[in-house]
């Protein structure tokens, strides 16, 4: 593929030469022998073994890690402090800065090897920049020199006992050897520090020692003996290195980075400096053209580089190195100034003349510059200004190319966009606006076609001789390979990207481009078999337009492969595609050639071409009359096989056509006959009876039918005919085959049913008239199969039952199934209750021996003969609440032979069934629209005489202590009327009861058993003491009905009998606990004698859980009372504790006879009152200063009532009129 230097595209970062690191040539075998000094003592040699050097494994693996720190690539958004590592030899050599050596004299006006005015170099005389200048300081000049040596290590010499002094003999011979190698290594390293400092490059050395060298002691002595002898620096500049593991050496790696980094930093500022102090010398702010001095003919042209072009290359060298610094704002601004001098010296045809070799380079550093300032706007995140620029120079660069003589019709235009979208395929998304790299991968393909298409109309014009500019070197370039590559990278990162919703569809396409510059490069075969993947799914998803140029193109490779039975196949395919009539009489003729000249490659054995996903050769439509017949009855049927106004299949050798119907019939043939003279006439719509389809079994020989099997456009040919059967079952026709033969060729080609062109509209018709042709059309949906089904089961089913159902009553259902057909049959009965929706309903069903709230399914009533009932009776029972109840009955009947059960064995299943069961479901809605009883009850509250349990009374806390000094007592009369329509006999009322006493007790024996009529009522009255617990108190809860009636009743029949025994049970009401908090209890007497002493009571109780009370009483006395009083008139009473009470009394003697009131008495709780003079809180009204008045209550006329429809209602009290207590006074 055409492509830009990577030099020019790559990002750049610092580079640092690692040398030293050379692999060992073959392992150590034993360790370095070192001179020994006389007199030594030493142990005997140990045995000769294979030792591994830790030093040789270390240097492979310090390689590995050095060389993993930075990959080279095009597109690095990240800033990390990580160089560019090459490993070197220790001899390596810098190139040189200038052609003589520093010593000549003409050194000082030299130039660089690479400068345009160097005459060897190869931009001389008027070149730009070359690939090679960033070659040289990616690869062969370094910011950072790092070189690796072993640092001296005399072996150790092991002690026969640890007692034994040093020897100071070996101890001086080891100073002075490990001082020599020192010299050596320190010379070494100046050697190497003297080519560095020539340069500006940072030396640094690391010495590779043993873990027990970092412990010596004369180390650090060493090092700097080292350091100073070779002229090191004192930062960044010795580094000393054990062998250590992997993860440790890659820490090594990422320190010594960090270390160096701003040394490197610091060369590449030289640089730029440098570079900067050039520009300036030749710098002009605005470019002026000066138009080339006049040369004689045959003079060569050696014009230097102008003005301008020194400011793009120093620009650019300034951009290079600011990118090597990781400055990417300063380098977008220089490029971005060397990008709009190189735009001036495009503009100028006399500086950048068109079509040679510096205006080749121009161009291609112009793409590259738009590459690195597009690449530096996406790093900053500002896509609209990266697509900004390369929009404008996709712009530029198009009006350029037209002003140069280069138009949309010359393969050189078409071969820049190319490029350009290669560049953007790099993985460069500017905007969210712009598509993935795929895209303009595709994108450069399509643009090389063009040229290709350019390229090659050329050389046709000028026979191969064409004197174009570029002609030669667009002659060596393989146009396919490089459209061929293109598809293939933007097929792979379509087919990544492809989302389910558009299931590859445009991968698909690239895929067929693919497939097509291989049918171009002439290699069939492998555009064959992606032909065959693709056009898999175009016929699956009905992409026609795309299908019909592949079928084009992959007939073509089939002819050059020579492929018979692969063209049959796709001439076929292509008929049922054509547009026109023309079109597919041309296909059909192409067709009967390949027929005619060849042989099929298996003789005897049929082509099988497969059009269930492609468009048909012909419009088929089946009609059934009607949509369902009865086992044995037939069913008549119309297939129409016709051609499209833009297809003709005159000529096309159809020898048959045979028509497969359903499982279990034999498949009817139509063979072909020409017409005879008095057909042709009739050939618009032509009718082919074939009669009654028959079955399979019957031995009968295959019929085949003559036809005229040949299509003008819009011809129709009609089968008609019918078909019955004697098993239920769905019919239709499963396949349409139609058969070419030709040459000892047999084409088949499968066809569905009910499949058409898109130019014709399948509607369901039935042909009733030749003599003028008439069609009528039917209204149904599915007109392409007809059901077949059994005859209906007859039964006579009826429900008997006397409605309405009552609550808690076995309410008896009796079903009644006569058998009125003529076929014995075996019923079963299956009863579903549904749920009900009404509140606190129960209800279940009995059938025979089961019971369920649900469903009872498989209740056998045997085989019943013809004219033959029999009748179950079903039990539905409902309670807890009235309201509707609904049962699903459903009755399932199974035809049987008479002789397939057992006499006498009614509940056998049957051995076998010759028709299909049939399902007589009726839906039974039983409203329960009257209830047995309504219950009604009257609850009366009243308030204990009893006095309170005093607050430290022990048996308070016992379990079977009763105190209804709080509760009081509850009074309920219950009323119970019957609501049936029909009379009821109550055997017995009971109550089940935790009451004191009841009205029923004593008389229940003489009432029961009872006749009760609609409308007769029965009242019953208890009593129940009340002892809330403290948390139902506190909780404000209900008590719950201490008992219920239960009362158990028979229905009266009509005929004079009793139903089944039933039982009701009613409960007691919910009662209310009494929410007194202070309250003040009058007890008096009914009457009294005149002038005789009646004693009254007052009882003041405390019933708050956790406030006392402060209690003042007041005998309020009128004249007009008739009594005289005894007793406290105004008092205070004690303070009443929370559970506390206090009584008092007074003795009255009656005046006067009569009813006459009893003297008021005020009491008043003074808890909350405050004083005046207490300044805070002052009361504002006359309440806050004499307190709340407590409620007297007389205990004669304590009667709080409450009415309660139901148990679970709530009561809720009447409180009792308020009135003037009065006492009777006798004479």
């Amino acid at each position: 593929m055409n492509s830009y230097p990577a030099e020019l595209l790559v990002q750049l970062a610092p580079v640092m030469f690692v040398a030293g690191l050379d692999l060992p040539s073959a392992p150590s075998m034993s360790p370095p022998s070192t001179p020994q000094s006389p007199g030594q003592t030493q142990s005997p040699p140990p045995a000769p073994t294979k030792i591994q050097d830790p030093f040789a494994s270390l240097i492979v693996r310090l390689r590995d890690a050095l060389q993993s720190q930075h990959k080279v690539a095009i597109w690095a958004p990240e800033r990390t402090r990580a160089f560019q590592m090459i490993l070197v030899g220790k001899d390596v050599r810098f190139p040189p800065r200038k052609l003589v050596p520093p010593e000549d004299l003409a050194y000082a006006s030299a130039h660089s090897p690479l400068s345009p005015l160097t005459p060897s170099s190869p931009l001389y005389p008027d070149g730009l920049i070359a690939p090679i200048w960033i070659r040289k300081h990616t690869q062969l000049l370094p910011s950072v020199f790092v070189l690796f040596l072993r640092l001296f290590e005399a072996p150790a010499i092991h002690a026969r006992s640890p007692l034994d002094p040093p020897d100071p003999e070996h101890e001086r011979d080891k100073t002075e050897e490990e001082r020599r190698r020192d010299n050596d290594l320190s010379a070494e390293v100046a050697a190497r520090k003297k080519t560095t400092n020539e340069r500006g490059i940072k030396l640094t050395v690391v010495l590779l020692a043993t873990r027990r060298m970092l412990d010596d002691p004369s180390l650090d002595s060493r090092l700097t003996f080292i350091r100073r002898q070779s002229g090191l620096d004192s930062r960044a500049a010795l580094f000393v290195l054990s062998p250590v593991s992997t993860s440790e050496l890659n820490d090594f790696a990422r320190s010594l980075q960090d270390a160096l980094y701003e040394p490197a930093l610091e060369y590449y500022t030289s640089h730029s400096k440098r570079v900067r102090r050039k520009r300036n010398r030749h710098s002009q702010s605005v470019s002026s053209y000066n138009p080339p001095a006049l040369v004689s003919m045959g003079v060569a042209n050696t014009r230097p580089l102008r003005p301008e072009g020194w400011t793009v290359r120093y620009e650019y060298k300034m951009a290079c190195f600011a990118e090597f610094r990781g400055e990417d704002e300063v380098a977008l601004k220089h490029y971005q100034d060397a990008y709009a001098t190189l735009m001036i010296m495009f503009g100028s045809t006399a500086i950048l003349p068109p079509r040679t070799k510096r205006w080749a380079e121009a161009k291609v550093l112009a793409d590259a510059i738009n590459v690195k300032i597009t690449k530096l706007y996406l790093y900053n995140s500002e896509h609209s200004l990266a697509l900004s620029h390369h929009n404008s120079h996709m712009r530029r660069f198009a009006d350029f190319s037209r002003g140069w003589g280069i138009g949309e019709e010359t393969f050189e235009y078409w071969s820049t966009p190319v490029e350009l979208d290669t560049v953007r395929a790099f993985g460069l998304n500017p905007s969210h606006a712009l598509q993935h790299p795929g895209h303009y991968y595709y994108m450069a393909a399509r643009c090389t076609e063009a040229r290709r298409e350019r390229f090659l109309a050329n050389e046709a014009i000028s026979q191969g001789t064409s004197a174009a500019p570029g002609y030669a070197n667009e002659k060596k370039v393989d146009h396919l390979s490089l459209i061929l590559e293109l598809y293939t990278k933007s097929y792979e990162v379509f087919k990544k990207h492809s989302s389910t919703t558009s299931q590859g569809r445009l991968t698909l396409w690239i895929a067929y481009r693919i497939a097509h510059t291989y049918y171009e490069s002439e290699k069939f075969d492998v555009a064959v078999r992606f032909f065959e993947r693709i056009a898999k799914t175009y016929r699956r998803e009905k992409w026609k337009h795309m299908l019909r140029p592949l079928l084009s193109t992959w007939y073509a490779c089939a002819q050059k492969l020579s492929d018979v039975e692969l063209m049959a196949t796709l001439l076929v395919e292509m008929i049922g595609y054509a547009q026109d009539v023309n079109e597919s009489r041309t296909l059909q003729e192409d067709l009967l050639a390949v027929l005619k000249s060849s042989v099929p490659v298996s003789p005897g054995k049929p082509l099988i071409v497969d059009l269930k996903e492609s468009d048909p050769l012909l419009d088929t439509m089946l009609v059934f009359w009607v949509p369902e017949v009865r086992v044995g009855e037939e069913a008549g049927f119309q297939l129409s096989l016709s051609t499209p106004t833009n297809i003709d299949l005159s000529t096309l050798p159809i020898d048959s056509v045979t028509i497969t119907f359903s499982d279990g019939y034999c498949p009817v043939v139509l063979r072909h006959s020409p017409p005879t003279d008095s057909q042709v006439a009739e050939r618009a719509v032509r009718l082919v009876k074939i009669g009654k389809v028959v079955p399979e079994d019957e031995d009968e020989e295959l019929e085949e039918i003559c036809a005229d099997l040949r299509w003008r456009p819009g011809e129709r040919l009609v089968v008609s005919g019918s078909i019955s059967s004697e098993a239920p079952g769905l019919f239709t026709v499963v396949g349409i085959t139609v058969v070419l033969a030709q040459n000892g060729w047999t084409v088949e080609m499968p066809h569905e049913p009910c499949v058409s062109h898109e130019i014709s509209t399948l509607v369901p018709r039935w042909l009733t008239s030749l003599q003028p042709i008439r069609f009528l059309q039917l209204g149904r949906d599915d007109c392409s199969s007809v059901v077949v089904r059994h005859r209906p089961h007859e039964l006579a089913v009826s429900l008997s039952h006397q409605a309405p159902a009552l609550l808690d009553e076995e309410y008896p259902i009796a079903i009644d199934i006569t058998n009125v057909d003529e076929r014995h049959l075996d019923v079963v009965v299956d009863v579903l209750l549904q749920p009900t929706e009404v509140d606190q309903a129960a209800q279940y069903i009995v059938f025979d021996d089961q019971r369920s709230s649900g469903l009872i399914k498989g209740i056998r009533l045997g085989t019943i003969a013809p004219g033959v009932s029999a009748t179950k009776t079903l039990y539905l029972v409902g309670s807890g609440a009235p309201g509707d109840r609904m049962l699903d009955i459903s009755i399932q009947s199974t035809s049987v032979q008479p002789e397939s059960t057992s006499e006498g064995d009614d509940d056998a299943e049957p051995r076998s069934s010759s028709s299909l069961s049939e399902h007589a479901t009726i839906d039974s809605c039983e409203k329960l629209q009257t209830i047995l009883w309504r219950s009604q009850y009257d609850v009366a509250y009243r308030r204990s005489k009893g006095a309170m349990p005093a607050l430290a009374d022990l048996s308070t806390v016992e379990d079977d202590f009763w105190d209804d000094s709080y509760g009081g007592v509850a009074v309920v009369t219950t009323r119970i009327e019957c609501l049936a329509p029909c009379g009821l006999v109550v055997e017995s009322l009971k109550l089940h009861r935790q009451v004191l006493d009841c009205s029923s007790d004593e008389n229940s024996d003489d009432m029961f058993p009872d006749e009760y009529l609609p409308g007769d009522e029965f009242c019953n009255v208890s009593r129940i003491s009340l002892s809330p617990r403290e948390e139902q108190v506190l909780g404000e809860e209900k008590i719950t009905g201490p008992g219920n009636y239960e009362v158990v009743w028979r229905r009266m029949l009509p005929d004079g009998g009793r139903g089944r025994e039933s039982t009701t049970r009613f409960t007691l009401p919910t009662l209310m606990i009494p929410q007194d908090e202070l309250i003040a209890l009058l007890d008096a007497p009914s009457f009294a004698r005149l002038h005789v002493p009646t004693t009254i009571y007052l009882t003041v109780r405390n019933r708050h859980s956790s406030r006392s009370a402060n209690v003042t009483v007041a005998l309020d006395l009128d004249p007009s009372d008739a009594f005289v009083v005894a007793g406290l008139r105004n008092g205070r009473l004690p303070i009443l504790l929370p559970g506390s009470e206090e009584k008092l009394s007074w003795n009255l003697i009656p005046i006067e006879c009569g009813h006459v009131k009893i003297p008021r008495i005020k009491v008043m709780n003074v808890r909350r009152a405050t004083l005046p003079s207490q300044g805070v809180g002052v009361p504002n009204t006359e309440d806050d200063l004499e307190g709340e008045a407590v409620k007297v209550v007389d205990v004669r006329a304590d009667r709080n009532t409450a009415r309660v429809q139901s148990a679970d209602d709530g009561t809720v009290a009447i409180p009792q009129q308020d009135g003037s207590s009065t006492i009777l006074v006798l004479p």
